[in-house]
């Protein structure tokens, strides 16, 4: 997975071909890669969140403390991963609509891959600011999006007019999980979960 992060960037086109081109490779799931490029964001968050802190107006910087932080890197970490693995089995549920026959690690990997940008993304935390934060936040988001609809006819196999019906489902699905994290975050502030600041 690694190796292809450029090719993301540069060529995405010409690197799902060779990643399709990979399938026996896609179908063991490296695991440990997923796990270290969604570590990205919540190391980042920790970092920035502990050492540096956010300045609101001209006042001192705003930090979590370190036990509060590690807590929240933890919870985001694994709610990044299930997130990976949730629309990867949403991908492989769907997949049956558009006649393609791809493994469900096939499209744990596949979700992977798309989310690349949002990993890579979340190196933005390193330095909290909420402009930095919204400006990296959305490009990644929108270039997450660009990698769905280029990726999902070549990966899936499929015609490029159900590929654009497929992403933008997936794409759909993907809110939801989007919002349901966040509402499980919610509740889990409510039940004392939430971050705990030194000013």
């Amino acid at each position: 997975m690694i190796n292809h992060l450029w090719g993301l960037f540069a060529h995405p086109g010409q690197e799902w071909q060779e990643i399709r081109g990979e399938e026996k490779e896609v179908g063991h799931l490296r695991i440990g890669e997923v796990l270290i490029l969604a570590a990205i964001p919540a190391i980042s968050a920790y970092i920035g969140t502990t050492q540096l802190g956010w300045s609101i107006g001209a006042g001192d910087p705003v930090k979590l403390t370190e036990a509060s932080a590690l807590q929240l890197t933890l919870l985001s970490y694994l709610a990044m991963l299930a997130g990976v693995a949730v629309m990867g089995g949403f991908i492989h549920w769907m997949s049956r609509t558009y006649d393609a026959s791809p493994s469900l690690t096939q499209c744990i990997v596949f979700a992977a891959y798309t989310a690349t940008p949002l990993f890579i993304g979340g190196l933005a935390a390193l330095y909290p600011h909420l402009w930095l934060g919204m400006l990296v936040g959305t490009a990644a988001v929108c270039y997450t999006a660009y990698l769905l609809y280029v990726g999902v006819p070549t990966f899936m196999n499929i015609p490029a007019d159900e590929g654009f019906l497929f992403s933008s489902s997936i794409l759909a699905v993907g809110l939801v999980v989007l919002v349901a994290i966040i509402a499980l975050s919610v509740i889990m502030w409510g039940m004392g979960l939430g971050p705990v600041y030194i000013r």
